[in-house]
């Protein structure tokens, strides 16, 4: 079973290292690998979400995925599963970017996108799209730039909509607690 998951990630890894690379796409995925370094770009909409009144929950509720997802993702799974990235067997392969120290299993910059992205797709429907599009673009990115396997990208999307459903249920549960009370 594990062959056949490594072969079915070096097959995919191997198809957009021969069919896609190129100036334009190089610099776009670079780009947006980094607006998912740290979660910035998420951690920028979650301050302006909390700047507004209006939204200020909503931000406090994307804020609580990313803290979740980078729990359960970066100090958690990466360091139980310790999948060694892509890039780390292919030696001779000239990243685009700075080789990562930490595991590869799940992707990190999927995981939090996709965490934050749940949230806001929920509450902002209209935006859902671009939510959802730009935390897919970040995630192909870590394929692209090879610094992760097509399935670490997977569990990332599973991962963080998961903690996205986690936190905006933990909030709904804590209005009605609080309704009750009252």
């Amino acid at each position: 079973m594990i062959s056949l998951v490594q072969r079915f990630d070096s097959s995919i890894l191997l198809y957009i290292k021969d069919n896609m690379h190129g100036i334009i796409m190089d610099k776009s995925m670079v780009t947006l690998t980094y607006l998912g370094n740290g979660g910035i770009i998420w951690i920028i909409i979650v301050a302006i979400l909390m700047v507004n009144k209006k939204y200020r929950k909503i931000g406090f509720m994307a804020l609580g995925a990313l803290i979740l997802s980078t729990i359960l993702g970066e100090e958690i799974l990466k360091n139980v599963v310790k999948r060694i990235r892509p890039s780390a067997n292919i030696p001779a392969w000239d990243l685009l970017i700075a080789k990562p120290l930490s595991y590869s299993f799940p992707s990190g910059h999927t995981t939090s996108s996709f965490a934050v992205a749940g949230v806001l797709a929920k509450y902002f429907k209209r935006y859902t799209f671009g939510f959802l599009g730009l935390a897919s673009l970040i995630g192909f990115s870590r394929l692209y730039l090879y610094v992760h396997y097509p399935t670490d990208v997977l569990a990332g999307i599973v991962l963080g909509l998961m903690c996205s459903v986690i936190i905006i249920y933990l909030f709904g549960k804590e209005n009605n607690n609080i309704k009750a009370r009252m």
